[in-house]
């Protein structure tokens, strides 16, 4: 795989990373709950009062043109909302990619989470954002856990802390996330992108 020249840290070996804004959580192959299985989540919010953050690869059936029609041409695709996880499902939350080299300190309605990933308001224009990003992507609801919370579920081996590039936000359709985040792991960990999704099966 070739370099990000940006984005070094992801081309050294896997140690076993520290919460922060802009880390994945990846699902374990144990973590069976419906709810989060084969997920990858980013995190947007990680502190005292808690850790926040949202699925990055569960899209739903719904158009974000049906929802939010002036974000649909923003909306990288699938055009679709993504389910961001179990909490507040009827709200939405917007993460976007910035394009390289441009500087969004100060600009109104855009908030850095971690390198080139970004939180937009959604009561922004989407005119004055559109020159600023590669594209959005629009969650309903988000993953949330109270303080101690994930300390505790990182204890039982439930997600694997990584780090996230700034495509992943935004990544292509049709990509398994969960394998394509793991199998550019180092070994032994790129191993697990072919664990199978139906166990049963196997």
């Amino acid at each position: 795989m070739a370099a990000h020249a940006e984005e070094p840290e992801d081309q050294t070996a896997w140690v076993e990373q520290a919460v922060r804004p802009g880390s994945l959580l990846v699902s374990s192959v144990e973590l069976v709950e419906p709810t989060f299985r084969r997920t990858v989540i980013y995190i947007i919010e990680h502190n005292d009062g808690g850790s926040l953050g949202v699925v990055i690869n569960r899209a739903s059936e719904t158009a974000v043109q049906n929802v939010l029609p002036q974000w649909a041409d923003l909306a990288a695709r699938p055009r679709a909302l993504f389910v961001g996880g179990p909490v507040k499902r009827d709200s939405a939350l917007c993460l976007a990619t910035v394009r390289t080299g441009i500087d969004i300190d100060g600009v109104p309605g855009v908030r850095r989470v971690d390198g080139r990933v970004v939180m937009v308001d959604l009561d922004s224009n989407p005119a004055d954002i559109a020159p600023l990003v590669e594209g959005v992507r629009i969650f309903a609801g988000y993953s949330g856990w109270t303080f101690g919370q994930l300390e505790g579920e990182l204890e039982r081996n439930d997600w694997m802390v990584l780090s996230a590039l700034a495509s992943d936000v935004i990544g292509p359709p049709k990509i398994d996330l969960w394998a394509h985040v793991l199998r550019r792991q180092p070994m032994p960990l790129a191993m697990l992108a072919s664990h199978p999704i139906d166990v049963e099966r196997n």
